[in-house]
């Protein structure tokens, strides 16, 4: 109890600290509210019939409090601070690999080439199910951590591959993660460089791909920053730098509180500013990958090619807490040089609602074109390929692409990258796939009927309008069969990408998307063509 006290009173001296006048309408209400729930605590430790574990119940509080605001503000352990440092630094020891975790195993999302993961002769696709004497179903915290290690240190793995059960010994090492993983000099002149993170190296790795591509002949740039989850929000500022001239705005932040209202120019001299350039984004582009589409959209620095970003204009800062822990809160919106937030969600109570494009509000770009609010980066040319249905949100969900493409490499033990093309052939194998293991979506309109059903038995209705809710059920499974249908061009490529990472690494997919890929081909069309560009940019 004298520890409970003393946690509330340093809360007290803290708040005060801060100004008691700043706060002074909430002061009394947020003591209060301390001290009831400091009471609830104590009682709950000191009375419930089972034996509660205090840590555990703690966490749970904050995690439900923090949960009610957005999904950006975290608390994190020392861990987990780590693991944060670690991801921006672009350089950490473990495996090399990109792993996800189930219930029952940990599995390879994707291999980094030459990496202890790859040496050792783990492959994509590959379930983890024990690390050295620990088996993962049984381990009650991230497994994932029980991969890291010092350099150099062995950990033995016991792992499912096809139903085979293997044995296999790897030596844990430093791994750079490169934030510039691939680029390359297309036909026609054109430089490709994709960046995949934001990490500290972003801008460099930028700039020294961006120059030697311009000495092979570059004489025009695509920008590839598709699945891109961003990063530290200098390197975006610095990665606008590259193609914007020095002292230029790149984005602005407001916030509740004043301190935190700040403005980011361009510091450096750019590499380029006439160098014409086509950025590639799609719905997993966000965050820092919006400011540099956003700031060069708003400047008429290039085109943007693909489909609407993902739409996350909130900014984030650390916050020390006891212990070596942390607190990431959201402290502000951050806004492009034209003044737009591309924050596409609202959270109320909790929950996450997205704005309506009526709520959209106009603002103007450098040569005066229009461009919106409230919903991402909308691309100057939108590629259908690139959406991503509810439907195909679904299937990645569950892993499904992913599950059949390594199915089907491990069925067709001929397969390589040579002999391997893509058709509509394995699309309808797919659907056999999903059928079989029996997947079933469930759009929004399936939950409503469901609704409806509940609602009229419970009203004594059901008897009279069996019939018609058993057609309108009818109608939509045929059109959920249409919405196969009109998937099939984006399942091919989402199939393609996985079967061709699984047999040659992420080389073989960048290869692809040079060689097939629409995205680029549109690209590429209209860096050629350079009036069609210069009138999208509104010269």
């Amino acid at each position: 109890m004298r520890n409970l006290k003393l946690l509330l009173l340093t809360f007290v001296a803290a708040l005060t600290s801060y100004g008691f006048t700043s706060y002074k309408n909430d002061f009394f209400e947020i003591a209060k509210q301390i001290e009831i729930f400091t009471n609830l605590y104590k009682e709950v430790n000191m009375n419930y019939v089972d034996q509660v574990n205090p840590a555990e119940l703690m966490n749970t509080a904050i995690e439900a409090m923090l949960n009610d605001l957005d999904p950006y503000t975290v608390y994190w352990n020392e861990q987990e601070i780590q693991n944060a440092r670690i991801k921006n630094s672009g350089s950490y020891t473990g495996i090399g690999a990109e792993i996800t975790s189930t219930p029952e195993s940990i599995v390879i999302k994707n291999l980094i080439k030459n990496s202890p993961a790859d040496l050792s002769g783990l492959e994509i696709g590959d379930k983890i199910i024990k690390i050295g004497d620990i088996e993962v179903k049984d381990y009650n915290e991230d497994a994932g951590e029980l991969l890291k290690g010092s350099p150099n240190t062995e950990v033995v793995l016991q792992l499912k591959r096809n139903e085979t059960i293997k044995t296999i010994t790897l030596k844990r090492g430093v791994i750079k993660d490169k934030a510039v993983p691939h680029s390359e000099l297309l036909e026609g002149k054109t430089g490709y460089i994709v960046l995949s993170q934001f990490t500290r190296t972003a801008s460099s790795e930028v700039i020294e791909a961006l120059q030697n591509l311009k000495k092979e002949g570059a004489t025009q740039i695509i920008l590839d920053l598709r699945n891109n989850p961003g990063g530290l929000l200098s390197e975006a500022v610095n990665v606008s730098n590259v193609f914007i001239k020095k002292g230029t705005l790149i984005t602005f932040t407001k916030s509740a509180i004043e301190k935190y209202n700040s403005t980011y120019t361009t510091q450096n001299k750019a590499i380029d500013t006439e160098i014409p350039v086509a950025v590639l984004i799609n719905e997993n582009s966000a965050s820092a990958s919006e400011i540099v589409s956003g700031s060069i959209q708003d400047l008429d620095r290039g085109v943007i090619i693909g489909s609407r970003s993902y739409g996350k204009g909130l900014v984030q800062r650390p916050k020390k807490l006891n212990y070596g822990t942390q607190a990431k809160i959201t402290i502000s919106r951050y806004y492009t040089p034209s003044g737009r937030c591309i924050q596409a969600l609202d959270y109320r109570d909790g929950e996450s609602i997205r704005k309506d494009e009526s709520e959209y509000t106009e603002f103007k770009t450098r040569n005066g074109r229009s461009v919106y609010d409230g919903g991402g980066v909308n691309p100057d040319i939108e590629v259908n390929i690139e959406k991503e249905s509810k439907l195909i949100k679904a299937l990645k969900k569950e892993n499904l692409i992913f599950d059949f493409s390594i199915d089907y490499v491990n069925r067709n033990k001929e397969l390589n990258i040579e002999n391997f093309e893509t058709n509509r052939k394995i699309v309808k194998e797919f659907r056999d796939y999903i059928e079989k293991i029996g997947f079933e979506y469930e759009s929004d309109t399936d939950k409503k009927i469901d609704e409806l059903k509940e609602m009229a038995t419970s009203e004594n209705y059901i008897n009279s309008i069996k019939n018609s809710l058993e057609d309108l059920q009818r109608q939509l499974d045929e059109e959920k069969q249409k919405a196969f249908q009109n998937e099939t061009e984006t399942l091919d490529k989402l199939i393609t990408e996985n079967v061709l990472r699984k047999l040659g690494y992420d080389e073989a997919v960048y290869a692809y998307y040079t060689e097939q890929g629409e995205v680029i081909k549109q690209a590429v069309n209209i860096l050629n063509a350079s009036q069609d560009y210069n009138k999208i940019l509104g010269r």
